[in-house]
């Protein structure tokens, strides 16, 4: 009978213990938001010097449309600044990763990268990943992770296109909310 109860107060109090440290999120409050301009400038075959993105893979015979570019594949080393002057600003981070069209009919993406932070603010990584509905105005994506200034981080990126040149330069506004953080 002692036994059981040593038993029992143990597997108490590392229940206690496991749930005390569990931290509350509250959706309508973020612990940390960041708003960032991504600048994307596809090499075109003369833009070597300038270009932050590449095509890995061509359009697929399944896109519908010419415009679904469905298939298609690009890998990117994009600079990241506060504000949207890219030629004029220093970068506080590097998105580095991958988007592909994934739609037959429409120009939607798929994006996966990490914002890379280096800079006197942060320090660190922030993964980000999903769907990107070019035609919508804004359009979600996921803050899986985190590593430094950021570790383990989750939230919500929420993009919208701040300037478009043909299809060769694209510039995004970045509003990052964070609601879980242990930095």
């Amino acid at each position: 009978m002692i036994i059981i109860s040593k038993l029992f107060l143990i597997l108490l109090l590392t229940i206690i213990s496991c749930f005390s440290s569990v931290k509350s999120l509250d959706p309508k409050k973020p612990c940390k938001t960041l708003v960032l301009y991504y600048h994307d400038i596809l090499f075109n075959g003369t833009n070597q010097a300038n270009a932050t993105s590449a095509v890995t893979t061509n359009d697929t015979p399944l896109a519908l449309l010419p415009a679904s570019q469905f298939g298609r594949m690009i890998v990117f080393d994009d600079p990241v600044t506060k504000d949207n002057q890219y030629l004029l600003s220093e970068p506080v981070a590097r998105a580095q990763g991958f988007y592909f069209y994934n739609n037959k009919d429409l120009p939607n993406a798929w994006f996966a990268f990490t914002l890379v932070f280096n800079s006197t603010d942060y320090k660190g990584t922030l993964n980000i990943m999903g769907a990107d509905i070019i035609m919508a105005k804004t359009r979600d994506f996921s803050v899986v992770g985190g590593t430094g200034d950021f570790v383990m981080a989750r939230g919500i990126c929420t993009s919208s296109t701040d300037a478009r040149q043909g299809d060769y330069y694209f510039r995004l506004k970045l509003d990052i909310k964070l609601y879980e953080c242990y930095n």
